[in-house]
């Protein structure tokens, strides 16, 4: 979602800017009124692009073991009664330079008037946008720490989430990262001095896999500078194009057409709904509210747009389950849980269980990618590389034929 930067005047007149991760320049302006401050100038970060993709691409990370510790701390400090800028003075030095540095940055920010949310959303490669969304409803209905009680317990499952998705792309990605030096290997240093040497010392032609390997080989020999430059230029354009709305919306399009991608995708964005919109109902902010935060964390494009049309035919009926089963996101037995707990009145905790379920669900998906794409990435290079070892080896057999061995 795009990034705008703001100044705005807060209620005791004094200018305080910052950044919000908002889906539109109205949903931006809308939020900062919520928060009492009267927008006079708004624009999303980088109308310059290249600042944008500068800002995403150098931003410091840290990893997610270090932001629930300093989550769980805060929470703890809250709890007690110790005011927020006490609070961050006080965390501000057990952390690391990175984090401490960010962290500074964030007190001196609410020290000058800023919301805690908007300072941290300054940080969207730090802090993600679920994250910021929660911060600011906690700071809004004034319960804040369990807002962060209750994060802490979803950033261990999303942890958890990422770690099987790091084990998942380990495997192919050293497969490939492997064959790919294994190829080069062979077609700069073994395929030239074997054509050289048959050619040499046999009169006949080239067998033909042998001679297309040789063409390869010598068009990438003296044409390896160039082709490295082009390759590194279409990447770099790439990520730029991936940065710019059209081209993330293209993209989530793409990934909704890939059966198990878009399985996956709109698992995790049932993951993210339900354990929000459930954590924020039992801190007590109210539907309206709540949808406004949820319907903006989802991050694929094509499904948040979705939400959104959901989101105020909700708003006005005030039926959940129903609406949220016209998006054809949620399965039905997610729908029929959630009207459930509608019935009942005990929705919070049920959108709650509907998450962990598929937070679950969504784990068994990253095991049977695994178990596919591991097979599937062992056979395509297998296939390449006894493609070359075949064809290297061919005109040796011949040679051997040709002497009579």
């Amino acid at each position: 979602m795009p990034l705008y930067k703001y100044e705005s005047y807060n209620r005791s007149g004094k200018i305080v800017s910052g950044t919000i991760d908002m889906s539109s320049l109205d949903m931006a302006k809308k939020t900062l009124q919520g928060q009492s401050l009267m927008p006079f100038r708004i624009e999303e970060f980088g109308s310059d692009k290249i600042e944008a993709f500068a800002f995403s691409f150098f931003e410091p990370q840290i990893d997610i073991k270090t932001k629930i510790i300093f989550t769980k701390q805060l929470a703890v400090l809250l709890k007690a009664g110790v005011p927020l800028l006490q609070a961050l003075e006080l965390l501000i030095e057990q952390f690391e330079k990175k984090f401490k540095r960010i962290l500074i940055n964030v007190k001196d920010g609410v020290k000058s008037g800023n919301s805690f949310a908007s300072e941290l959303g300054k940080y969207p490669k730090v802090f993600s946008n679920i994250y910021v969304q929660l911060v600011r409803a906690g700071e809004a209905s004034g319960k804040l720490h369990l807002i962060l009680e209750k994060l802490i317990d979803y950033m261990a499952r999303e942890a958890d989430t990422k770690q099987r998705i790091k084990k998942a792309t380990n495997y192919p990605m050293f497969v490939l990262g492997f064959s790919a030096l294994v190829v080069i290997v062979l077609i700069k240093v073994l395929v030239p001095r074997i054509t050289d040497i048959f050619i040499k010392m046999s009169k006949t032609e080239l067998p033909g896999p042998t001679l297309f390997l040789k063409n390869v080989s010598d068009f990438l020999n003296n044409n390896f500078f160039s082709i490295s430059i082009i390759f590194t230029i279409i990447f770099l354009l790439f990520l730029y194009w991936k940065s710019t709305k059209n081209g993330k919306r293209s993209l989530d399009e793409l990934f909704l057409k890939i059966p198990m991608i878009s399985y996956f995708s709109k698992t995790k964005a049932v993951v993210q709904f339900c354990q929000t919109l459930g954590i924020l109902l039992s801190a007590g902010v109210n539907l309206a509210e709540s949808l406004d935060i949820v319907s903006n964390i989802v991050e694929n494009s094509v499904l948040h747009d979705k939400l959104e049309i959901a989101k105020g035919n909700i708003i006005k009926e005030g039926k959940i389950a129903k609406y949220l089963k016209q998006t054809e996101i949620f399965p039905n037995i997610a729908t029929y849980m959630i009207e459930t707990g509608e019935q009942s009145g005990n929705l919070d905790n049920m959108l709650l269980t509907v998450g962990v379920d598929y937070d679950e669900e969504l784990k068994n998906i990253i095991d049977g990618l695994v178990a596919k794409i591991g097979p599937i990435t062992t056979i395509i290079t297998g296939l390449i590389i006894g493609f070359i070892v075949i064809s290297v080896f061919l005109p040796i057999a011949s040679m051997g034929d040709l002497s009579g061995v």
